[in-house]
């Protein structure tokens, strides 16, 4: 084969991977390739790995060797010297003779008759994705090493075959798991009962792991920690009570389980698809229930576990699931917990509020069934009967117990009556005398059992007394251990954020306080930081809350690592959190723990299978110089933290009395603003853009300016977020663009007829439905060609709904105009999901050319994106190139399409035409 047919072959096979989406038809034009070109050879035959390790035949030629077709041949490098070598070194071997070499199987060689074969790994970088083997029956095949060479490079297309494969399989699957998990989540969020929650649980994980008979087992504190059976999914053919009623039979504490203890142990998921196989599995419950499979899952809320998630296989046949399944299960149980956790707790709540309220009514009730047992039985019988559910007994004139209920034998560990009666009452009561009646007291205090260990109760004394001669006394008690187990709860959920155990704002601004405090009599610095998560609403909108609460887990994880240790971290609430830093002695200690918490999030932060990479946004007040209380200081640290916002994610700003009255001024820019469009002081700038090949300008990206009468130009940084705020930018934005337009046609008329422009389309804009009637209006009316127009928009606006953004995507790119991706790489969002939409152009963000020179992974990110957009044959324009270096290394990365300071600030018209339009059609030089 010479030079100009390999080449041919090879735009071929780059054609088919890149059109295809059929793995075996890919694979099968590279084997036609490869037999093609290695004439001599017999055979070509490409093996995929399988989950056991062993390579299975799946496509070559011929299809049938020897009555065997190439799928029913299997291969194993335990087995076979040869391919244990290939996939350990991921190098080819060439073996001219198999009769001088004992690496090959001696049963392939034999079968098949191979006089000498070629050996290749299909790999890509240290991925190995199959193996192609070549060989014939007669004479070597003698490969030449051009030969050997184009077959390597066939080889690599099959690599890049299968891992394109590979990558759309795995992406489908994840969008599948995540709508999932987003469906699951959804519904959870809506439950208002634990049984809704429960229920909603048994129907996801039933349908991923085909059963009908999920069940719950609690853990019961109160049964010394024992796992009860609780409840059983209503799609299952037997009844709950029936269910319940086998588990009682069998006697058996699932706390003894293997499988729980396995679990327990791990708090993991423990699945075992054939329990005959696993000794762990109790064979009783098994054979009872036609068990042939069990998954379980634990409920962890808090750092506590629940119960369990059962779900059994009940087909009696063996169903073997991936642990991406198991996994994806057990995230929906996780959120089941976490749902459990949080309608468990607004229980108690209201329980113990509840409790309160009704005391008094029982209480009444109780004395008045008591009057009226009194009337009938004798005095000492009457008060035994008092309360079947409190604990009753009876103290004589000398101190020791007369009679006592059952409520009472049993709370204070008594089996019968004679054990209690005839005791002094001092062992029941802390620090009692025995020869005394004990004191009226009806506050709660702690009783002693048996045993010699004491609970809390809640106790009312009565004398028992007739005719003004008193008897003795009748103590009416109750245990009330569980009552304070929620006081405890709620007392310190009201100074600790529940989700992170991190410090709340309550308990903060008393630490606060206190700091100040010490502060001024030691005469000492406070730093006050608040740090909020830029575009968390976007990662929760996108996968969940869940999701969102165990990143913001790890986020307090990491602060409270990097913060030191004379540092505070609290939460504040959503993705905002606060940090005191104590005795300052000046900026640069503060600046040192901003650098710290920042290369804490350096690292991406990985949840299920999912790399985030965390930016900030910090706002810093310093006492004594920003605020002499707590309320100033937090109100200063938020204002800093804002305007740091403003100026780019992952940075930092003090407070300055500058940005103090930005707040006084927006209020004054807005009224001002509803006036500015009927008054005309809107103006437009415009920035070229370069095509450094050409060193020409192919376009300009028009950018709103203000001319107010009396301050002059204002910053889009100021008005543009106040048009947003009060819905001013839809007639704004149509203005720009109406404007624009105009301009472009002026520059037509002129001679220019090549030009684009770009122009943003804001949010409000672009989800309003009469866009694409308005572009197609604009472009009537100047003449326009669409395609010489590109409406720029952000990741973010096209993910928050991608259904509305693809409609409105697909209006617009049947007007023909362009549709460009702004500020690419800010947003949370994925090339898969921009495959869906019709784009023609992503713009890198100036964020990542700024130090482009510097920072290894602005560097590597930027790279990538150049080489994926090219791939998707996308252009790509590089935004806020500023220095010739920039602009050099992006040309060299084949990054051509070019904008910043370094060729143009945005300029007005006329100067644009000046420096650009009269100078040789556009051109450029440095």
């Amino acid at each position: 084969m010479n030079d100009q047919s390999r080449y041919r072959q090879l735009a071929n096979l780059t054609r088919i991977i890149n059109t295809k989406l059929d793995l075996k038809e890919m694979l099968q034009a590279v084997t036609d390739a490869i037999s093609q070109e290695v004439f001599q050879c017999d055979s070509v035959g490409i093996y995929l790995p399988q989950e056991d390790g062993t390579f299975r035949g799946f496509t070559g030629k011929p299809e049938v060797l020897n009555g065997m077709t190439l799928d029913m041949h299997v291969i194993s490098p335990e087995d076979d010297a040869l391919v244990r070598e290939v996939t350990k070194t991921n190098r080819a071997v060439y073996i001219p003779d198999t009769r001088s070499d004992g690496r090959p199987s001696d049963w392939a060689v034999d079968s098949f008759l191979i006089r000498s074969l070629l050996a290749m790994p299909i790999a890509f970088g240290d991925d190995l994705y199959g193996l192609v083997f070549l060989f014939n029956y007669g004479q070597p095949m003698n490969i030449t090493g051009e030969q050997r060479e184009t077959v390597e490079a066939f080889v690599n297309m099959a690599a890049v075959a299968i891992r394109n494969a590979n990558d759309l399989l795995r992406k489908e699957n994840l969008i599948q798991d995540k709508q999932l998990l987003l469906d699951a989540n959804s519904e959870l969020s809506r439950a208002e009962t634990m049984d809704q929650a429960i229920q909603t649980c048994f129907r996801h994980v039933g349908q991923l792991l085909e059963s009908d008979d999920p069940a719950v087992h609690l853990l019961d504190p109160v049964a010394g920690k024992k796992i009860k059976p609780a409840h059983l999914a209503k799609s299952s053919d037997m009844s709950e009570d029936e269910w319940l009623r086998m588990h009682r039979a069998q006697l058996n504490d699932l706390l003894e389980d293997r499988m729980y203890q396995d679990s327990i142990r791990t708090r993991k998921p423990v699945y075992i698809p054939d329990v005959t196989k696993d000794e762990r599995p109790n064979k009783d419950i098994c054979r009872t229930f036609g068990i042939r499979g069990m998954a379980i899952f634990p409920m962890i809320a808090m750092n506590e576990i629940l119960g369990f998630i059962a779900v059994p296989n009940r087909s009696g046949k063996i169903v073997e699931y991936p642990q991406t399944t198991i996994d994806l299960a057990q995230s929906i149980v996780d959120m089941t917990a976490s749902t459990l956790s949080n309608l468990l707790f607004i229980e108690k709540q209201e329980m113990i509020i509840n409790q309160r309220t009704k005391e008094v009514t029982v209480k009444n009730e109780e004395l008045q069934r008591v009057i009226t047992e009194l009337e009938s039985l004798s005095r000492e019988k009457e008060l035994i009967l008092k309360s079947a559910g409190e604990g009753i007994f009876g103290i004589g004139l000398d101190g020791k117990i007369t009679f006592s209920n059952p409520a009472a034998l049993k709370m204070l560990g008594y089996s019968r009556p004679e054990e209690l009666e005839g005791q002094s009452s001092a062992n029941i009561f802390r620090g009692g005398d025995s020869g005394e009646l004990p004191q009226l007291n009806d506050e709660s205090d702690v009783f002693h059992r048996k045993d010699g260990t004491v609970f809390p109760v809640e106790y009312d004394i009565s004398f028992i007394q007739e005719d003004d001669q008193i008897f003795g006394q009748v103590v009416i008690f109750k245990d009330i251990t569980e009552r304070r187990y929620l006081e405890e709860e709620i007392k310190y959920y009201a100074y600790y954020d529940s989700l992170t155990d991190l410090p709340n704002r309550l308990q903060m601004k008393e630490r606060l306080d206190e700091a100040l405090e010490n502060a001024k009599r030691d005469d000492e610095q406070v730093a006050v930081m608040f740090l909020d998560l830029d575009r968390f609403k976007l990662v929760n909108d996108t996968l969940g809350h869940s999701f969102g609460d165990l990143l913001l887990k790890e986020v307090a994880k990491r602060l409270s690592e990097a913060v030191p240790i004379n540092g505070i971290v609290s939460r504040q609430g959503g993705d905002e959190f606060m940090i005191i830093l104590l005795d300052v002695k000046n900026r640069e200690e503060v600046l040192r723990a901003v650098s710290k918490i920042n290369k804490s999030f350096a690292k991406p932060i990985t949840i299920d299978d999912h790399e985030i990479f965390i930016k900030n946004s910090i706002g810093i007040s310093m006492f004594p110089a920003d605020g002499d209380n707590a309320e100033m200081l937090i109100k200063n640290a938020d204002t800093a933290m804002y305007h740091s916002k403003e100026v780019a994610g992952g940075s930092y700003y003090f407070y300055d009395e500058k940005i103090g009255k930005r707040t006084i001024e927006s209020v004054k820019y807005e009224n001002a603003l509803y006036r500015a469009l009927e008054r005309d002081e809107f103006t437009l700038y415009y920035q070229p853009q370069v095509d450094l090949c050409k060193h020409r300008m192919v376009g300009v990206e028009a950018l709103i300016r203000w001319n107010h009468p009396e301050e002059g130009l204002v910053s889009p940084d100021i008005f543009i977020p106040l048009a947003e705020q009060t819905g001013l930018i839809v007639p704004i934005g149509e203005w720009v663009l109406r404007e624009a337009v105009s301009q472009l046609k002026k520059w037509h008329d002129k001679g220019f007829d090549d030009l684009c422009m770009a122009v943003n389309l804001s949010a409000a804009q672009f989800e309003q439905g009469s866009l694409h009637r308005i572009v197609k209006q604009v472009l009537a009316e100047t003449g326009i060609r669409p395609e010489l127009l590109h409406l720029e928009l952000t990741e973010n606006q096209i993910m928050r709904n991608t259904d509305l953004a693809i409609s409105t995507m697909n209006k617009l790119k049947e007007l023909g105009v362009h549709l460009d991706i702004d500020d690419f790489g800010t947003g949370y969002s994925s090339l898969g999901y921009l495959q869906r939409f019709p784009l023609t152009t992503l713009k890198i963000d100036r964020t990542f050319i700024r130090d482009i020179l510097l920072d290894e992974d602005d560097r590597a990110l930027t790279d990538t994106i150049i080489t994926m957009a090219k791939n998707m044959g996308l252009e790509v324009i590089a935004e806020g190139v500023e220095t010739e270096e920039q602009a050099d290394y992006l040309a060299s990365r084949e990054c051509t399409m070019m904008q910043g300071y370094f060729f143009s600030p945005p300029v007005p018209a006329r100067k644009l035409e000046k420096d650009f339009l009269t100078n040789d059609q556009g051109g450029w030089s440095r």
